[in-house]
């Protein structure tokens, strides 16, 4: 056992924590909420996280319960990664990039991704405006992920400074569903050199297959 417990399933948001936790090279335990079932609501998940989302984290090495996956990411960067290798001191010019570029994945790339999922997967029946107005909005902000990439580019292929950061973590489960939605990302070739480049990382290969 370890003191580490992630509740999760096989969704972007979920393959954020599973990626990051392997890049961190800790032990954890894995309980799969199969949110096909609704078990992400049931009572016992709910005094857990009372929003019913996945994934949550638990860890008993600290007594905390955490949800949401940006709050998790920079959780386990201020305890797991205190030399900085996927994200950069407090302070510094990175450290406050790297908020901006979370928060622009938090509050864009995943919601209006995650619409664009709905209309065109999940929704009874389609509805075109809902489909048109979700693809153009994810298309439009992966152009503001190359252009973050285009800026960065002297540093290598990273969204901040000169390695991969919790940014980038965010993001690569996101970008790996592009598909689904028949986007081609090699219309951004930074973003698709990027992406390439991550996903072939062993670590984010196991990421990507938890919950087994």
């Amino acid at each position: 056992m370890s003191g580490l417990t992630l509740y999760t399933w096989k969704t972007p948001n979920g393959y954020k924590i599973s990626i990051f936790l392997e890049l961190l090279g800790l032990k954890y335990d894995t309980k799969s909420i199969d949110i096909s079932k609704n078990t992400q609501k049931e009572d016992w998940f709910l005094k857990l996280n009372p929003n019913g989302r996945i994934p949550t984290l638990v860890d008993d090495s600290t007594g905390i319960t955490i949800s949401e996956t940006g709050a998790i990411l920079q959780y386990l960067a201020d305890f797991y990664d205190k030399e900085h290798r996927f994200s950069y001191p407090k302070g510094t010019k990175e450290y406050y990039l790297q908020l901006e570029t979370l928060y622009f994945q938090m509050a864009g790339v995943g919601p209006m991704q995650g619409q664009a999922n709905h209309f065109i997967i999940y929704a009874p029946e389609k509805i075109p405006y809902g489909v048109t107005r979700y693809i153009n909005e994810t298309k439009r902000l992966y152009s503001v992920v190359e252009e973050y990439l285009r800026r960065n580019q002297h540093n290598g292929p990273y969204l901040v400074g000169n390695h991969y950061c919790i940014s980038d973590i965010a993001l690569v489960g996101w970008a790996n569903y592009l598909d689904k939605l028949e986007i081609d990302m090699k219309q951004w070739p930074l973003v698709t050199q990027w992406f390439e480049k991550l996903k072939s990382l062993p670590e984010v290969q196991k990421g990507f297959s938890v919950p087994s």
